[in-house]
């Protein structure tokens, strides 16, 4: 067991040095790439971390990391618990007016359907009067538009109610 735990703190401090050395990385290509030979030293500095005969990351992590987390653990600690009530905070904010602009979304949708769904109803009850009239009324100016279950003719023309085919037709006799 001692084995183990050994051998998973000899990663943690070779992940802790390598995430530190690809930071600081960052920032030197842009500035010693032009380096002679910047590149074979960064392979070299990796595999000497890696080594186990060296053993770089633990000497690095001993010598410069470990010291500087000590001294700061208190700062660290304080750093963490506001980081993690300042979050707590910005996630209800952001929570509740997550749902505030769901909440508006879902009435306007409702809103407009409720607009859409009364303008449909009004145009199927207009054709329905419109057609059982029996008054010799002239029909609306425009085709009524097919609703469901309604089929227009073959060519495209509504059907007129009987009483307004027989007005047309004596009418265009007389």
């Amino acid at each position: 067991m001692d084995h183990l735990q050994a051998g998973g703190v000899k990663w943690m401090m070779y992940w802790i040095i390598f995430a530190l050395f690809t930071t600081a990385e960052t920032f030197t290509d842009i500035f010693l790439c032009w380096f002679p030979f910047y590149y074979e030293l960064k392979i070299a500095f990796v595999a000497w971390l890696l080594s186990p005969y060296t053993k770089g990351s633990s000497l690095l992590y001993r010598k410069f990391v470990h010291p500087t987390l000590s001294s700061k653990e208190k700062e660290i600690d304080d750093c963490l618990v506001q980081a993690k009530d300042r979050s707590y905070d910005a996630l209800v904010h952001f929570g509740k007016r997550g749902l505030n602009v769901a909440a508006t979304a879902a009435v306007m949708a409702a809103s407009k359907g409720q607009g859409a769904l009364s303008e449909r109803l009004r145009s199927f009850s207009m054709q329905d009067l419109t057609t059982i009239r029996g008054d010799g009324a002239p029909a609306p100016s425009g085709p009524p538009p097919p609703g469901p279950g309604r089929a227009s003719s073959k060519h495209g023309q509504p059907k007129m109610s009987r009483s307004a085919s027989e007005s047309a037709s004596s009418s265009g006799t007389a």
